[in-house]
């Protein structure tokens, strides 16, 4: 019998069978705010409470200047006003430490049931000058189950709605690293699953509060040993604040050893004394720093982003939310109109018997996608979270060992899924069910998994909702010629279409004279468009064309798919960034009606074949169908395919490949392909097809990239076809220029990864925290084409 995580006392105290020790007392909010919060300087400097004050569970909210947050059974914040203090009305308390912070992050070692990350989240959430981002990372060998979280926190009421918000969020929680994102994005928690060591190895980012929690150091020696607190002083910033209720001596020595200065402090009942202590060692400390390391930002500033797409659409929203603002440069008429055109696409992760990191970034990066779905767009329309039923071959998406280890000892309530996959076999009753609703038949020939978190999505509705967030402007008919250093700032130079779509913008923006235009000699010269959309005739005429310094820019991102090579300066001889195009064209049409049946009878009887032949949620594999797909007319599409198409760069449509798709969804759903066969001998069935970027090892390109950085005042700029190097970044530092940065290389899998690629690029910038792990995200680095280790 597998051992339970958390076993519950009569009195209702949670206590762990495997350590033999309590999760906490019974007044444990008290404990989470007086040692931990209290500890780190996050509450507001009000008195001590009385010794044996009762643990009320609502704290009150920090009053403003004649306001006050209330929380209401939402957990949403509102204000009340209050009438004017009287003169013997007590000072207002201090302020936290993280008052009018841009971001704050809080590091914990050891997760447990939660209630320091409810209690600070609550406490960051009741500060008018909270922080605009509040990123908690926490390490948990053995996470427990939704319901005992929710069990934990019910006793106090002000947690509730907190509480709830973060079970909803918790599933699929393998060994490795998870960003649950809560309260609209801006409270982040990254769960690291894992031996506390190697978990913490794996994180990243700069901590400016440390919580110091785990069972007692004479029941888990691990948690404290020196070790660990090297590690943990590696992740703080010089004068972080650190806070743990153990007194033992050897947690004293070792957070003295590791640089901490270390206080002892009378400690919230039954607890005598608890330990408060400050980082500040009485050396330099060196982060050791790789030659491809991520180039970071000072402050946020201005971007250029090149590329409407996924991927520049995503990159821009990350940066938004960070406080810069982002000019997107595209040369079609509207966003999203290359690859990420798509009519609709499904989210899923890959699997595979070694878990390898391809599998490892998908299922992060479906949480990812559908997450800033749920934020941005109406759910059952322009995307909907149904689960994607993947058909295979044996041995073709073999689940690791592990896994199936973890499914068969899976609870069987919704709640308690915490640590089963979320990806089950076919041998798996829910995967049967799902089967049989898609009338795909299972046998020695046909196998299946159903991801349970997963769905689809139209792009372009995802890519106009980010880019419609405040601080972005877009701008259309733009076409990216190069880029050039100007002092320490970025000139993005290119020409733009005199159409009636972009006279505003053409007016708005400088015109160069003849002298001026000649003289600009880009350090990255574009022969090649961005994206693959073409220009109406009137945009492509060259008598049309202004060449012009389209926007300057503390930062560019280049995100234009197979079309950043033509902005980077591609030299087609292998010196430049190894992408390959990769066109794909799908068939998409209209729902079939009653009538469209033929064969199967009467238009009753239709119905109930429609039902079964055309699946309420995607099917993938050798192809894929997405049925009942919302449409801003009212009437629901059907998509399948794709095809791959490796070398070519044009989004051509080619009949042969339509007729593909057509053969190929008989073979994946036979049921679907006779209900759609009419639409392809009457036109119903239309093609569409567009062009992704794939890299050598099928891994985006993410970070600083430079072809060579030259100024205006440079004699001898080097040649644009200059092959990459680590110096060209130094030289770009060394002006004062955050290197050209790119995020391409997506390939078929930018819905899955295009969001999740954005906040690892927004974090390097940022020294926040990643999604990822270290040694996964290192992976995606586009320095690692330079063959650096």
């Amino acid at each position: 019998m597998v051992q339970p995580t958390v076993a519950w006392r009569e009195d209702g105290t949670p206590v762990s069978p495997r350590f033999g020790d309590i999760y906490r007392s019974l007044s444990g909010l008290t404990q989470a705010r007086e040692v931990f919060l209290r500890g780190c300087g996050l509450l507001p400097g009000e008195p001590e409470r009385a010794a044996g004050a009762a643990d009320a569970g609502d704290v009150p909210p920090l009053p403003a200047a004649g306001q006050a947050p209330e929380s209401t059974a939402a957990g949403v914040l509102t204000t009340t006003t209050l009438s004017e203090a009287s003169p013997a009305d007590p000072a207002p308390p201090s302020p936290c430490a993280w008052a009018h912070a841009a971001s704050w992050a809080v590091l914990e070692t050891g997760f447990g049931l939660g209630l320091n990350f409810l209690a600070t989240w609550q406490a960051w959430r009741e500060d008018p000058a909270r922080p605009q981002r509040l990123f908690y990372s926490a390490v948990e060998a053995w996470p427990p189950d939704a319901a005992d979280l929710l069990r934990s926190a019910a006793p106090y009421p002000g947690l509730r709605p907190l509480a709830e918000a973060l079970a909803a969020e918790w599933h699929g929680l393998l060994p490795g690293l998870h960003r649950l994102r809560l309260d609209e994005g801006r409270v982040q928690l990254t769960l690291a699953v894992g031996d506390v060591r190697a978990m913490l190895a794996e994180l990243s980012g700069r901590f400016d509060s440390v919580y110091l929690d785990g069972f007692d150091p004479a029941r888990n020696p691990d948690m404290w040993g020196l070790p660990v607190l090297k590690a943990v002083t590696r992740l703080a910033r010089p004068g972080a604040r650190a806070a743990t209720w153990s007194v033992a001596a050897s947690v004293r020595e070792g957070l003295t050893t590791c640089g901490f200065v270390v206080e002892r402090v009378p400690g919230p009942p039954p607890k005598r004394s608890v330990l408060r202590a400050t980082l500040a060692p009485h050396w330099s400390p060196k982060r050791r720093t790789m030659p491809d390391a991520p180039v970071q930002a000072a402050a946020p500033g201005h971007c250029v982003v090149v590329g409407a797409g996924l991927a520049g659409a995503s990159v821009a929203y990350s940066l938004a939310q960070r406080g810069w603002q982002v000019t997107v440069l595209d040369q079609a008429d509207e966003p999203a109109t290359g690859a990420s055109g798509l009519p609709a696409g499904v989210v899923a992760p890959h699997v595979s018997p070694d878990d390898r990191p391809v599998s490892r970034l998908t299922r992060a990066g479906a949480r990812a996608t559908l997450a800033r779905a749920t934020a941005l767009l109406q759910d059952g329309v322009d995307f909907a979270a149904t689960g994607v039923l993947e058909r295979h071959a044996p041995g073709e998406r073999r689940l690791p060992a592990d896994w199936l280890v973890a499914l068969a000892n899976a609870p069987a309530t919704p709640t308690a899924q915490a640590t089963a996959p979320e990806s089950w076999p076919d041998t798996d009753p829910r995967t049967q069910q799902r089967a049989q609703a898609a009338s795909v038949p299972l046998d020695e020939h046909h196998l299946a998994l159903w991801h349970a978190h997963a769905g689809w999505i139209r792009p372009a509705a995802l890519v106009r909702a980010m880019l419609g967030a405040p601080g972005i402007s877009w701008k259309g008919r733009a076409k990216v010629t190069g880029l050039r250093a100007v002092g320490s700032r970025w000139q993005v130079l290119g020409e733009l279409a005199s159409a009636p779509g972009a006279v505003a913008l053409a007016n708005a923006l400088p015109t160069p004279d003849a002298a001026e235009a000649r003289a600009l000699t880009p350090v990255v010269h574009a022969t090649a468009a961005t994206g693959t959309a073409p220009l109406d005739a009137a945009a492509a005429d060259p008598r049309n064309l202004i060449p012009t310094v389209l926007a300057e820019a503390d930062l560019v991102f280049v995100t234009a798919g197979f079309g950043t090579l033509g902005v980077l300066g591609a030299a087609g001889d292998g010196t430049a960034l190894p992408l390959h195009a990769l066109r794909g064209q799908v068939a998409w049409g209209p729902m079939p009606l009653a009538g469209d049946f033929g064969d199967f009878g009467d238009a009753s009887a239709a119905g109930l074949v429609d039902a079964a032949a055309m699946p309420p949620f995607p099917v993938n594999g050798h192809g894929s169908l997405i049925a009942h797909v919302p449409t801003d007319t009212g009437a629901p599409l059907w998509v399948t395919g794709s095809t791959f198409e490796r070398g070519q760069a044009q989004a051509v449509l080619r009949d042969e490949d339509h007729a593909h798709n057509r053969t190929r969804l008989a073979e994946l759903l036979p049921a679907a392909a006779k209900v759609l066969d009419a639409h392809w001998a009457d036109g119903r069935a239309r093609p569409w097809a567009g062009v992704r970027a794939t890299l050598p090892d099928r891994l985006p390109a993410v970070g600083a990239w430079a072809t060579g950085v030259a100024s205006e005042s440079d004699s001898n700029p080097p040649p644009a076809q200059q092959p990459p190097a680590p110096a060209a970044i130094t030289s770009a530092a060394n002006q004062g220029l955050l290197p050209v940065h790119v995020l391409t290389g997506l390939g078929a899998r930018g819905l899955t990864l295009a969001v999740l690629c954005g906040e690892i690029a927004a974090a390097w910038l940022h020294d926040e925290p990643l999604p990822v792990e270290a040694t996964l995200a290192r992976k995606l680095r586009a320095g690692r084409f330079w063959g650096i280790d």
